[in-house]
């Protein structure tokens, strides 16, 4: 009998942002590479199928209706917190023992009955920055996050930034901690010949993008400052595409968005075929962030030949290396004087091209794949 693997699949309910794409990524890979073992995919209820619940597939009734009710449930901290609850319980009744449970989003069910855990940990905006999240979430993790640390037989991360803050803050034994980078869908993110670069997205002729989500992490308040004081000669030949799902507390992006709709061009979120799109016809990607444990939107703008602006901080360095033009985030007019430089310099954008491609190719999610199902085996065969 195959050693069976089960991995927490709920992040896959909602669109895919960071952690789910992440989740995703990673579990559609071990399926392809790994006839060794079992995998189960947990999503409340314990299935053989890897589901997807994305904006541009609703693939079946079941994923469209369990990411429906997940994203209900969202919306109502009160209801959440019972909801995790009565899934735990359920989890405990239903749900087979496994030889290894990988929880990809920081926090184990406690419900879950495995011989082994592995948990991914991918940054700790939670404690160094509660203001980024809602209040239920921050709560959530001060009451569980060190709990489910404790249960872990390893930890995986994405970066060597968060490996010396994993064991800095939590005195974790870095021999127990892989160091596995994300990767970039390169069958998607690639740079798209002319007839191939059709979206259904309102994409301006010309356009600086920038892509995360709608909330004050991504910190598109300096972005916005930083263009709303471009010369308007720039502004009027160059409009701001911003991309991303919803996100939360943006009434002040919002409301700065709204002073200049002439120039600035909201998109909500999008298919990763029109994701490709925006990044091959955008002129910059600019990649603000205050603080990422890893940080894929780079990358995938790389590989769609984009030059990039992006933040000094955490571990962007680490992932975008010498491909990138770097900013301290919270200067906005260093960000705005880096937009209009690289515009004007034909040349430096053609450089960053060709070095962000070469860069985005030493990250696939075929090779975190292998080095995920190698970290598995550490626990596995001892």
């Amino acid at each position: 009998m195959k050693p069976k693997i089960l991995i927490d699949a709920i992040s896959l309910l909602s669109p895919l942002t960071g952690i789910g794409r992440y989740t995703y990524e990673i579990s559609e890979r071990l399926r392809r590479l790994d006839n060794d073992h079992e995998y189960l995919y947990y999503y409340g209820y314990t299935s053989h199928k890897l589901i997807l619940s994305r904006v541009e597939t609703k693939n079946s009734a079941e994923t469209y209706l369990l990411g429906k009710a997940r994203r209900i449930l969202a919306k109502n901290p009160f209801v959440k917190k019972i909801s995790r609850k009565i899934i735990t319980v359920l989890s405990r009744i239903t749900a087979p023992e496994v030889n290894l449970y990988w929880q990809p989003n920081f926090i184990p069910s406690p419900g879950i009955r495995t011989q082994n855990t592995i948990i991914s940990v991918h940054d700790f905006s939670f404690l160094h920055h509660p203001q980024w999240h809602p209040k239920e979430l921050v709560e959530h993790f001060a009451m569980n996050f060190i709990k489910g640390i404790l249960r872990a037989d390893r930890i995986i991360t994405g970066s060597e930034y968060t490996k010396k803050e994993i064991v800095g803050i939590l005195g974790y034994d870095p021999a127990r901690i892989d160091v596995i980078y994300h990767g970039v869908n390169h069958e998607i993110f690639r740079t798209l010949d002319p007839a191939e670069q059709k979206t259904s997205a309102p994409l301006p002729e010309r356009y600086i993008l920038a892509v995360g989500s709608i909330e004050p992490r991504k910190n598109l308040t300096s972005l916005l400052r930083a263009y709303s004081i471009l010369p308007l000669d720039i502004k009027k030949r160059y409009k701001l595409v911003l991309a991303g799902p919803q996100g939360w507390n943006n009434k002040e992006i919002r409301q700065m968005i709204e002073k200049d709709m002439d120039h600035i061009v909201l998109l909500g979120y999008l298919s990763d075929q029109d994701l490709c799109v925006a990044y091959n016809l955008a002129s910059i990607f600019i990649y603000p962030s205050f603080y990422e444990g890893f940080g894929i939107p780079p990358l995938e703008a790389m590989a769609c030949g984009t030059p990039v602006i992006a933040s000094n901080t955490s571990s962007i360095p680490e992932v975008c290396g010498n491909c990138a033009l770097y900013i301290d985030p919270k200067n906005y007019e260093e960000l705005s004087d880096k937009i209009e430089f690289l515009l004007k310099k034909d040349e430096l954008r053609q450089i960053l091209r060709l070095k962000g491609q070469e860069r985005a190719r030493l990250f696939s999610w075929e090779k975190s794949a292998f080095e995920h199902l190698q970290a598995f085996n550490k626990i596995l065969r001892t």
